[in-house]
């Protein structure tokens, strides 16, 4: 009870903290022209203003660190780098930061693991790619990811690749389509590549889409669960097909015609590849695409920003579709660098990218942060199918590679099930299930009891209530506490003689339950 106690006592603090600053720039942002603007911010602000709406002043340095941590790796920071970055005295040290984050093997991890839910990386039932041939398949999509393999070419792998599940791994693109015939290939296809979900399209354009898979054969073989993805043998007259856009194009009988797709979708002058790409990205990194929701891209669904999204479009591809690229361009805007703390109502703030959204940290970040307070890991595996799957509990949540492997955590946090491929599959929303487990598990209590950073804490602190106070803060929130809060954690130390290193424990008990710690903000 008297966590609970302490934990509303820092909530009030924190209200009392901001109030006391109206324009809340510490610790949380910085003065307007903290960050220079980029052409990407001077597209926003243009249409900011159109709007009426104000923008957010940039964030904090406290904030930035914390921030493009999660959002680039996964991964909270140590507080060693929180300090060292928080002393640079650098102009273009949140530059240099992104710059860093690319080269940790937790970039390819993180990023990794988002393109898997969207192709759909998962061993059992519905998809039954089988454990072989997802152990493959994922570890050539984190290398794609770590080698910065241009996109293009990513996705013409995808596209036109043949041969075995288990030595040709991007094949495996066309075995995660729940149904084999044409038309849930051109659905799937679409969906991935164009960020269009063909229920909205007329069965005409369905029809015509799916020509282009019609030659899509699969083949078993003597190994377990192998299988040749491959082009249908059989004699066939040259085919006359129509691509998305209404340009006929003809495919010779003995041609393949998942390449005359592959080469209209990866032109650099058409943009729809760039624009399903760049608005993913956009909406993995502020929230919500620029086309909301970032997989329904349709004519009667517009841009809440269409020059940004020209902009985006157009830079990705002159880039050679270097991911990196899209990233720096996103990472070191001024939008992107804002503070949540918006400048007028949060409605009109949000569609226009005015502030930077409040949103709950994703099941397999939330879990891996846990198990870095507490110094351990999580035990994963999965006994069907056969084989057994094992994973070693140093291996981090962010990098599993099957969708099937999963725990009752992830479940309750909204891990998507890599069903269909949709954004919607992973639930953001916090529950009530996820509160009273956060609030009364055993097992978050006994990781930080036991949790070595916390131990440092302790260790350097030696004795003193105010550097244990702030360095709390600075291992689970990357910041010093506010005044009020400080006072308020000073007084709950000090009260009631409970012995030093417990009354940390229900600080750091306390700080793990607040909004600030369970949410990017």
């Amino acid at each position: 009870m008297r966590k609970l106690v302490l934990l509303l006592v820092l909530l009030v603090a924190f209200r009392d903290g901001l109030a006391a600053e109206p324009a809340a720039v510490r610790p949380f942002e910085s003065p307007p022209g903290a960050v220079q603007a980029t052409r990407l911010d001077a597209i926003v602000a243009a249409a900011q203003r159109k709007k009426g709406v104000e923008p957010a002043n940039p964030c904090s340095d406290e904030v930035f660190v914390r921030r493009v941590h999660l959002d680039v790796i996964g991964t909270l920071p140590e507080p060693a780098a929180v300090s060292r970055f928080l002393s640079d005295t650098r102009k273009d040290k949140r530059a240099a930061l992104v710059e860093s984050l690319f080269a940790r093997p937790e970039f390819a991890d993180y990023w990794s693991q988002k393109w898997c839910d969207v192709l759909r990386v998962k061993s059992e039932f519905p998809i039954n790619l089988w454990p072989n041939a997802v152990q493959a398949y994922h570890r050539w999509v984190r290398d794609a990811v770590r080698e910065n393999r241009p996109f293009d070419k990513v996705a013409r792998d995808l596209l036109t690749s043949s041969g075995s599940n288990f030595r040709v791994p991007p094949v495996n693109f066309y075995r995660a389509v729940q149904g084999r015939e044409p038309q849930a290939i051109a659905a799937a296809v679409a969906l991935t590549f164009l960020g269009e979900r063909t229920e909205s399209w007329t069965p005409r354009r369905r029809d015509q889409m799916a020509v282009f898979f019609s030659k899509v054969a699969f083949k078993p073989t003597n190994e377990w669960k192998e299988e040749i993805v491959l082009l249908d043998p059989a004699p066939k007259e040259p085919i006359d097909a129509v691509l998305p856009d209404g340009t006929l194009v003809r495919v010779g009988e003995d041609d393949d015609p998942r390449v005359a797709f592959a080469d209209w979708l990866l032109d650099p002058k058409n943009p729809r590849f760039a624009r399903s790409v760049v608005n993913r990205v956009w909406a993995w990194l502020l929230g919500r695409g620029i086309v909301h929701e970032p997989d329904d891209i349709r004519p009667d669904n517009p841009p809440a920003i269409p020059e940004l999204l020209a902009h985006l479009e157009k830079e990705f591809a002159g880039a050679r579709f270097d991911m990196r690229q899209l990233f720096r361009l996103i990472l070191n805007s001024r939008t992107y660098q804002q503070s949540p703390i918006p400048r007028g109502p949060l409605e009109a703030a949000e569609p226009m990218f005015a502030c930077y959204p409040v949103r709950r940290l994703d099941a397999e970040v939330l879990i891996d942060a846990l198990d870095w307070i507490g110094g351990t890991g999580e035990s994963y595996s999965s006994v069907v199918p056969e084989p057994y799957t094992f994973v070693p509990e140093d291996h981090r949540t962010i990098g599993l590679a099957d969708g099937s492997i999963t725990s009752p955590f992830l479940e309750m946090f909204g891990r998507p099930a890599r069903d269909t491929g949709l954004a919607s599959e992973r639930g953001t929303e916090v529950t009530g299930t996820q509160r009273r487990y956060l609030l009364n598990s055993t097992d978050v209590q006994r990781r930080i009891e036991r949790s070595p950073r916390i131990r440092a804490v302790l260790e350097a602190s030696a004795g003193s209530d105010v550097e244990a106070i702030r360095g709390t803060y600075l291992t689970l929130l990357s910041r010093a506490p506010l005044p009020p809060e400080e006072d308020a954690a000073e007084r709950y130390f000090r009260a009631g003689g409970r012995p030093h290193r417990e009354a940390v424990f229900d600080l750091a008990w306390a700080l793990v339950n607040s909004a600030e710690f369970l949410f990017r903000h």
